[in-house]
């Protein structure tokens, strides 16, 4: 992505992204709310935010979560993804509607208000809340909202509703690409409980190019597969998790292998944005697993690097602690019957080699260099509303004993990420 100077400077690219394929409108609206269940008077502000098709569309798709406990909006979005048709999606944030007593009723409700608004079938809106976990959506709130909201709708930029989806993101996500006659944009939301099972928090993908159904199903599943579920910020998958792609089929169709390439291109974007916005990330790391037996088992050992809270928080103080890397991809070898010979075990940071044929391979020079890599490496932690650059902790493992490889992405442990999560909802 480069390096930004200021939060000014990286609107105006993300707005150069944004344009809304043909066929596609866009609302935002917002709303302030209180929640019963923190007895507190002080009202909060809910972002409501819509993408409407022109028409009903006969090419969409979803892939969701598989967190055992997800929200209303989850299971009647899998509902609306098995339909017929769909037109529109519509988004709050703050509050996840999430084992609310309620919860799918609420949702109904408002469905049906904003269908009514715009005088389409509410079965063909698809829901997505992001939020609070445990709240019931302030339904006469949002209700109230929904006229200002339809009144909105008008094409151009999609950038204001990657900004009305953002909970704790610190900055919007936004990617495109031009592609045959026609476009793809992406955007999603996501900072923190972040481990995706087949898609992320939130990400949404618009297109103009014509794709038949059954191929958009299993080219957005393929795309979450190789992109969302190989990043991790704390390794808790939501509650939420869901990924949309909805085709206004405007635009003529182009070769499979060259939408995939597309599709996986912006969603791999996405992803980096979505670590390096990661609540208190303090470094990127990327996690390069080689010659394992198997693609599967190098994701694997990849996220048990990513997701060792002692290798995260030695990267966070820039120490070169090389030997908690190792012990994490042993243990995870050990205990997921992971074909693992020490004798031909390799680890390197950057460009340094640290440990060959199990055997760690370090000095006092070494250890010097690679801490200043690491500072060099580092995000300011504070909330700056855009990312200062695209560097990241390279780390690679070969496992020496196959010929697959895979990539994984995460953040570190810092002292911000447990303050955001200590006062998320104080």
């Amino acid at each position: 992505m480069g390096q930004f100077q200021s939060r000014r400077e990286y609107l105006d690219a993300l707005e150069l992204r944004a344009g809304l394929p043909e066929g596609f409108r866009r609302a935002v609206a917002s709303l302030h709310f209180t929640a019963p269940e923190m007895g507190a008077p002080d009202p909060m502000k809910m972002n409501l935010a819509a993408v409407v098709s022109d028409e009903p569309l006969f090419s969409f798709a979803g892939v969701f979560t598989k967190n055992r406990f997800p929200g209303a909006p989850v299971l009647l979005a899998r509902e609306r993804v098995r339909g017929e048709r769909a037109q529109a999606i519509l988004v709050n944030n703050k509050v996840a509607n999430v084992g609310a007593p309620q919860g799918i009723a609420d949702a109904e409700q408002v469905l049906k208000a904003f269908g009514d608004h715009l005088e389409i079938d509410p079965q063909l809106v698809i829901p997505a809340s992001t939020g609070v976990i445990g709240w019931s959506l302030p339904v006469r709130e949002m209700r109230q909202a929904l006229p200002a909201l339809c009144s909105d709708l008008h094409d151009g930029s999609l950038l204001p509703v990657a900004q009305a989806i953002m909970t704790t993101d610190a900055y919007p996500k936004v990617r495109s690409i031009e592609l045959g006659s026609g476009r793809i944009v992406g955007i999603a939301k996501g900072a923190g409980m972040i481990e995706p099972n087949l898609a992320t928090l939130l990400a949404f993908f618009l297109t103009d190019l014509e794709i038949p159904r059954y191929t958009m199903q299993s080219l957005l599943r393929d795309t979450c597969e190789a992109s969302f579920n190989r990043i991790s910020i704390d390794g808790d998958q939501s509650t939420s998790d869901m990924a949309l792609m909805l085709s206004s089929g405007r635009r003529p169709a182009v070769a499979e292998h060259e939408l995939q390439a597309a599709m996986i291109g912006i969603a791999r974007g996405l992803a980096d944005d979505i670590v390096r916005n990661g609540e208190g990330t303090g470094h990127v790391i990327r996690v390069v697993v080689e010659h394992a037996r198997a693609e599967r088992e190098a994701v694997i050992l990849g996220k048990a690097v990513i997701n060792s809270p002692l290798v995260k928080a030695a990267i966070f103080g820039n120490d070169p602690n090389v030997g908690r890397i190792a012990a994490a991809v042993g243990d995870c070898a050990g205990n997921h019957d992971i074909a693992l010979d020490p004798g031909y075990l390799s680890i390197a940071i950057a460009d340094e080699q640290v440990l060959a044929g199990g055997r760690f391979l370090l000095d006092s020079s070494k250890e010097r260099r690679l801490s200043a890599y690491l500072k060099r490496s580092a995000l300011r932690t504070e909330t700056l509303g855009y990312p200062e650059h695209d560097q990241n902790v390279e780390i690679t493992v070969s496992c020496g004993v196959g010929a697959f490889r895979a990539e994984v992405l995460g953040s570190d442990l810092s002292y911000e990420y447990v303050r955001e999560n200590a006062d998320y909802r104080s």
